[in-house]
């Protein structure tokens, strides 16, 4: 049985690297949960010897075949009920993720699976982010960062990559929401903002901002 702790510490490894296959280090790990390295060094050793992860000292962690699969079920999980929350419920996408990251935590898997049967099997979230089958597979978007556009290229609005509720209510206040026809319309090498025009509006965004959107072309 994994408990509660070690699966966030499963899914930050995972979402650290490249799905758990790319070595982590033990401070990065110690920054995303905001712990302490000599507390992520024990439980490093715990998931160790559970065989779901692989740690060398000097070198990081990375996942085993076993861990990946229980961190992809974790995020499986909180995709689906962000999905659940926003489609069943009428919570907008601000509200979602701190709720999802409770409901994570839920071991059945029949119930999982229903809910999944139940929102029409959907491959990804209100965020744009791929939800991972109950093999822990997905599809990865093909979209790029709206940074790599050039003026006059355009697309449509796939993924946020920051899922914050002040991130998402700015984005709301601005009127930009997944599905949204964006076109670049002019960058600023002194600051790398952008100029960018939508169906109901033309805007400058910070280069903060637009590290986390992400174009379908």
């Amino acid at each position: 049985m994994v408990t509660l702790s070690e699966e966030n510490y499963l899914k930050a490894i995972y979402h650290l690297g490249k799905q758990g296959t790319v070595a982590v280090s033990t401070n990065a790990i110690a920054e995303k949960i905001e712990s302490k390295a000599s507390s992520v060094t024990d439980m490093i050793k715990k998931l160790a010897e559970k065989k779901l992860a692989n740690y060398i000292k000097y070198q990081g962690v990375t996942l085993t075949e076993a861990g990946r699969l229980a961190a992809a079920l974790v995020i499986r999980k909180h995709r689906l009920w962000e999905v659940f929350l926003v489609e069943k419920l009428n919570f907008s996408w601000d509200e979602v993720h701190d709720v999802a990251e409770q409901l994570e935590h839920i071991k059945s898997l029949k119930l999982v699976n229903e809910l999944d049967a139940l929102l029409g099997f959907p491959t990804h979230d209100p965020h744009g982010d791929p939800i991972p089958d109950k093999e822990g597979n997905y599809s990865p978007l093909k979209s790029v960062n709206i940074l790599e556009l050039k003026p006059g290229d355009e697309g449509v609005l796939a993924q946020v990559k920051d899922s914050s509720d002040v991130f998402l209510k700015y984005l709301n206040k601005n009127n930009l929401a997944l599905g949204d026809q964006i076109k670049v319309l002019d960058f600023e090498p002194f600051d790398n903002s952008l100029t960018i025009e939508t169906t109901s509006r033309k805007m400058i965004i910070s280069s903060e901002v637009a590290k986390n959107l992400y174009i379908s072309l």
